[in-house]
């Protein structure tokens, strides 16, 4: 059985992947257009702009780097491209994980036989993938590690997810769930939470038995919450919903980059299991799913349950040393700011307000946009941001 050889991270190295809905500038709707905007680009860019299933997609990739803020910076970059070609062509990128109306129906497959054989397996599961995450990776030394990461990161999932929500929304309908996007990605068969593994052999001979036994064709082919990367030598969270702003996204990669270097420093100082219980997190998940920021999640130490705000705080202060090291301590501390800054939280407010889901979007635009970036301000600190923040 062939291996799987893992590119060795000698530091917790950061790459972002955003996926934003392309929607018509006229009527907020989700637009096919990515061949049209790809058409437009700089040839440079394609490896960074990126198609997805569905056409409406946008994915942006930032480069390998080494700090919160540098990520911020080439994801700004990227924007002002991308944005300047979308303006052109009567497009907005919006930053929400569902679209609040447009329908998975009317939106058409990425010409790309990849794409036709995964849908013609899956179907009508594989066809309701209108749905925008936040994937982060960050940089481990080996592949037994990545595992173990991915082993002890598992608890804080369901809080990396309530902290992000933003889909409540679907097919033009209230769901009551703050992120209908995690229920979408567990229907299929290798998505939603992974199964615990001891070592970098047995995820190897996971792979190569689902490949052998045809349940996947690729590695690809596997979109857990959390899974080892072994090309980019990276642990991939994948259980973030697309948050609404710039700001929302480097506060939770510096949340996952200061976890991830947390957990691989008490690996190596001899840590070998984490005290939750997969049940306990599936739970858990389920909370954050259905509440987002006002859900009660159960900590696996004293398995009482704490409002998602003062866990978040809890663990700021926790990870507040790894940040210095890191040099994320604002984006860091951000994260306090985010349960009342909720994305799935505004849509449903301006809903109520203007019952209108054509202007829950119309107002998202303006109120997020992504050239009013606080953190990537350059002067500003923590005190100044947090005075002056809405």
């Amino acid at each position: 059985m062939p291996g799987l050889p893992f590119t060795r991270n000698d530091r917790p190295t950061l790459g972002v992947e955003v996926e934003l809905q392309l929607v018509d500038a006229e009527t907020f709707e989700l637009r096919n257009a990515i061949e049209e905007v790809l058409r437009e680009l700089p040839s440079e860019l394609h490896g960074r702009v990126k198609p997805e299933l569905m056409q409406c997609y946008i994915e942006l990739n930032t480069k390998v780097c080494q700090t919160v803020r540098e990520a911020g910076e080439d994801l700004l970059a990227l924007l002002r491209q991308v944005e300047a070609v979308a303006d052109r062509l009567g497009l907005k990128l919006f930053w929400a994980a569902t679209h609040p109306f447009s329908s998975w129906r009317n939106q058409r497959i990425t010409v790309n036989d990849r794409y036709y054989r995964l849908v013609d397996l899956m179907q009508d599961v594989a066809r309701r993938l209108v749905a925008f995450g936040l994937h982060v990776h960050v940089g481990v030394d080996t592949g037994d590690k990545a595992v173990m990461v991915c082993d002890h990161m598992l608890q804080y999932l369901p809080l990396l997810l309530a902290l992000s929500a933003n889909s409540p929304f679907w097919e033009g309908r209230n769901t009551g769930l703050y992120s209908n996007r995690s229920k979408i990605m567990e229907g299929l068969p290798t998505a939603g939470l992974p199964y615990q593994m001891r070592n970098w052999s047995e995820y190897v001979w996971l792979v190569r038995h689902l490949e052998q036994t045809g349940f996947i064709n690729t590695i690809r082919e596997i979109w857990w919450d959390i899974r080892p990367h072994n090309n980019f030598g990276t642990v991939e969270i994948r259980v973030c919903d697309m948050p609404p702003s710039i700001d929302q996204v480097l506060a939770l990669t510096a949340l996952i980059q200061c976890l991830v270097t947390h957990i691989s420093t008490e690996i190596d100082s001899g840590t070998f299991r984490s005290p939750y219980h997969p049940m306990m997190v599936q739970q858990n998940k389920w909370r954050a799913t259905r509440f987002g920021p006002h859900a009660q999640l159960v900590d696996h130490y004293d398995h009482q349950q704490y409002p998602v705000a003062e866990l978040a705080a809890r663990l700021v202060d926790r990870l507040m040393p790894t940040a210095r090291e890191l040099q994320c301590v604002d984006e860091l501390k951000a994260v306090a700011w985010l349960p009342a800054r909720s994305g799935a939280d505004e849509q449903l407010r301006i809903f109520e307000e203007t019952g209108s889901r054509r202007d829950v979007v119309r107002e998202m635009l303006q109120r997020h946009h992504w050239r009013r970036s606080r953190l990537l301000a350059p002067h500003r600190t923590h005190d100044s941001l947090m005075a002056n923040r809405t």
